[in-house]
């Protein structure tokens, strides 16, 4: 028996028009849609007057739901990935549905549209030649913090997604770490509040409405400063801003981080070293 066709279809992430003609077709022929959340997603199969059969795929059911979600397609039978918005695998664990399949020699084709990270990079207007995806930080600061440290040097803009509840520490995470550096938060993409916050981290901090803002975050992050002298090292930089400019351990940690691409806490570590050294490096 030939095996079906497995299905990588993006869906709106906001605006119900933004679906594709092909995802409507493809989500009219396949023999069973499997989403993130059947009750959202029946919304808008219910929408495009499509009815399918419908079965949950999450994390914490992938393992078993994805066996079944593989016996269908042994079957000969198509079957329709959805998030609840925009692409799947992006963030979510549709990756080893795809992976286990693929290694059976299932067919697997993906349906483009909306995907939230490219949505924001495109209207942010940061640099968008090259990019990071980093997805969401983790919730506890000080794991959050050792990852955007990580990140800190990358190449190209940052984007990440947060959960509007975060997002405040999240921000401010970034500016320790990081350094002022400008800013893009989307807010509500596609959507009738549909919101983008230019600016420094401390400038779009100090702009956060009061309370709990509201939505679905992207937060995107512009490149470091470049680098003045590359072959200056990172104990140079520092002893210059630190003696000879006078700036504080925290300042001077920040201005080298950014000027050198250095991780904050370890620029911040060297300062705390030569504060109270009297030879230069």
């Amino acid at each position: 028996m030939t095996s079906g066709t497995l299905y990588i279809i993006a869906t709106p992430i906001g605006n119900l028009e933004d679906i594709t003609y092909r995802a409507v077709r493809i989500l009219g022929e396949v023999d069973l849609v499997a989403a993130e959340d059947t009750r959202h997603s029946l919304k808008l199969l219910n929408h495009l007057t499509i009815s399918k059969p419908l079965t949950s795929y999450f994390d914490h059911n992938q393992q078993f739901k994805g066996e079944r979600i593989l016996n269908a397609l042994r079957q000969g039978k198509s079957v329709a990935l959805i998030s609840d918005a925009g692409t799947p695998c992006i963030s979510d664990p549709g990756y080893q549905l795809v992976r286990d399949a693929a290694a059976e020699g299932i067919r697997v084709v993906p349906v483009p549209g909306a995907c939230a990270a490219i949505t924001a990079l495109s209207g942010s207007g940061l640099p968008s030649d090259t990019f990071t995806f980093a997805g969401f930080p983790p919730s506890r600061q000080g794991k959050r913090r050792s990852f955007l440290s990580g990140l800190s040097g990358v190449p190209g803009t940052l984007v990440l997604y947060e959960a509007p509840h975060r997002l405040e520490d999240t921000l401010a995470d970034l500016l320790e770490v990081m350094g002022d550096r400008q800013v893009v938060v989307a807010r509500e993409l596609t959507k009738i509040y549909e919101e983008y916050a230019r600016g420094t981290l401390s400038e779009v901090l100090a702009a956060l409405p009061p309370g709990r803002t509201r939505g679905e975050i992207v937060i995107l992050v512009a490149p470091g400063q470049a680098v003045v002298d590359t072959a200056e090292p990172l104990d140079r930089v520092l002893w210059r801003l630190l003696k000879e400019e006078g700036l504080s351990v925290k300042d001077a940690s920040r201005k080298a981080a950014e000027l050198t691409g250095t991780a904050r806490n370890e620029a911040y570590s060297l300062a705390l070293q030569l504060k109270d050294s009297d030879s230069p490096p």
